[in-house]
């Protein structure tokens, strides 16, 4: 997921930290009513669980929706809307028994009719949602993206209001995870139409059947509330009267509200992480997350595109970037140097128990070494005719998101009197936006696993992927994912090596650059209790949140 896409990662460095806050949590709890403030490092891009592609985006949607399972702690399937499931014995047909005291805040009941209603509307070409690809694997989904099939052919039906049937065209090993993903949520079809091109563009044009519903968001402004929702299944677990978003982008200025005690939880980072490690309120949270550069090859006609289509070139840039340095003098907040794209600690082999990442370690796609990256340079250039590349490279406006660009242009910059680097630092949905339509040249992107499985990741980079937004292209890459989610999809030794083949190609061939896994600092006052984190997917869980 995009962090930028960050995860995708998603936004982009540091693309949606979050810092918990309580404005007077004391008296708050004590007169009876849980309230408290959360800092968002980044805006809220959209509403529609359709096109959600981000973290933030997902974490508020996690909050005032439910699909038919909600993940719990250790990304664990807990109940949502399905009481009950059984599955086929060939792994291909799930049945879903919904729990019929589940209601929409426009007093509508929740149904299987709004499951198939919204995996139809995601999976609908007209839609554009980029995660439709998650939908392969149930029945006609690719033949539908890729508009050869009606959308009433999906494989989800449903049987009267309370049971839902899912047919497969090849077992998933992961399904049961992603049904705990928004983009696998219902959705209310009365609500759709009704706000039309508005739905999931503010709060108010949305509707929710989560622990929480949305007030305050207008589309554009750095402020929400999430508001109990007194209709929800299970809202005697919810313990939260009110809890308010503020988009806070500076990181000191996130630490003085937490010692003014106006906040809570703050992020850190830079040398604060240094300075407050020994602190009884310190807390480390490892993400799933990866942060890469991302070079854009799509344009046939411009110079850089041919540029960056050229190996050497790519390899060359990658090299000078010392993802050591960066890590430990530039953020020095806790991430650390990426191995590859795939996270560490995500997935370990069925055979040996080695994690995917040490599995596929490739050390020449991460290393520094500044004298190979000036051969590499030269000869790159030469083989393209090109006598200097002038690169534009996009991020976030976080001040993480600048600190990295900094330092790339700078390394970057060191490489020849030949390269000039202009850094372009936009709003977090503007960059995802740019991203999506392919108008960058570099783009420092992350991207946040959506489950607890490598092939979250590898799947982006397949030549047809809509989050492929350099449009790298590999036939063997492609062929090894083909794989690994079709004829291998049941052999667990055999899928993990068709991943371990994605990977290593694509570090390779240095169709990315990897720099870190992100890392999140946070103070945490001991007075907020019941929050779920998870590393991959939804990272935030606040429906038992309370404030002690």
């Amino acid at each position: 997921m995009n962090l930028k896409t960050a995860a995708k990662v998603t936004a982009v460095a540091g693309a949606s930290l979050l810092f918990l806050a309580a404005c007077g949590s004391k008296s708050n709890s004590s007169s009876g009513k849980q309230t408290a403030t959360i800092a968002e490092k980044s805006e809220l891009p959209t509403m529609d669980l359709s096109k959600s592609t981000d973290v933030t985006s997902s974490n508020m949607l996690n909050n005032t929706n439910e699909g038919l399972y909600r993940l719990g702690k250790d990304s664990k399937i807990t109940p949502g809307i399905a009481k009950s499931t059984t599955v086929s014995k060939d792994g291909k047909t799930y049945t879903f028994t919904l729990r019929k005291n589940a209601k929409w805040s426009n007093g509508d009941k929740v149904t299987a009719k709004d499951f198939v209603y919204g995996w139809q509307r995601t999976v609908n070409p007209k839609t554009a949602s980029q995660y439709a690809y998650l939908y392969s694997g149930i029945k006609n989904a690719d033949e539908i993206s890729s508009g050869k099939k009606a959308v009433s052919s999906l494989g989800v039906k449903a049987d009267g209001d309370y049971k839902l049937t899912v047919t497969l065209d090849k077992p998933i090993p992961y399904f049961k995870k992603l049904m705990g993903f928004v983009n696998f949520f219902p959705q209310n079809e009365k609500a759709v139409k009704k706000y039309g091109s508005k739905y999931g563009t503010t709060s108010a044009d949305m509707v929710y059947n989560g622990p929480y519903t949305m007030t305050g968001w207008k589309g554009t402004n750095l402020t929400w509330s999430l508001k109990k929702n007194k209709d929800y299944w299970d809202a005697k677990s919810v313990k939260m009267s009110s809890i308010k978003f503020q988009v806070v982008k500076d990181a000191s200025t996130g630490l003085n509200l937490f010692n003014s005690n106006k906040l809570d939880d703050a992020i850190l980072s830079g040398t604060q992480v240094k300075n407050y490690k020994t602190n009884k309120n310190f807390l480390l949270r490892k993400t799933a997350s990866t942060f890469y550069v991302e070079f854009n090859q799509k344009d046939s006609d411009s110079q850089l595109a041919k540029a960056f289509q050229n190996k050497k070139i790519r390899q060359a840039l990658s090299m000078a970037i010392s993802r050591k340095q960066f890590v430990n003098d530039v953020l020095a907040d806790g991430s650390t140097q990426a191995k590859g794209y795939v996270s560490s600690d995500l997935a370990k082999s069925p055979t040996n128990k080695k994690d995917f990442a040490d599995d596929s370690y490739v050390p020449s796609a991460v290393e520094y070494n500044m004298t190979e990256a000036k051969k590499l340079l030269n000869e790159g250039l030469k083989e393209t005719g090109q006598s200097s590349l002038k690169i534009n490279l996009l991020s976030d406006d976080t001040d993480g998101a600048k600190k990295s660009t900094e330092y790339v242009q700078g390394q970057w910059q060191k490489l020849s009197s030949k390269v000039k680097v202009t850094n372009q630092n936009v709003p977090f949905k503007t960059r995802l936006q740019r991203s999506q339509n392919g108008n960058f040249d570099t783009v420092i992107s992350a991207w946040n696993a959506d489950f607890t499985d490598p092939i979250s990741f590898l799947s982006l980079f397949t030549s047809d992927n809509s989050y492929n937004n350099g449009r790298y292209n590999s036939s063997t890459y492609d062929t090894a994912i083909k794989n690994a989610t079709g004829k291998d999809a049941n052999n667990e030794t055999a899928r993990w090596n068709d991943m371990v083949t994605a990977e290593k190609t694509l570090m390779q061939d240095q169709g990315i650059a990897p720099i870190y896994q992100q890392a999140e600092a946070h103070l945490t006052r001991t007075s907020l209790k019941g929050i779920i984190y998870n590393t991959a997917g939804s990272q935030y869980n606040y429906k038992y949140m309370y404030v002690k």
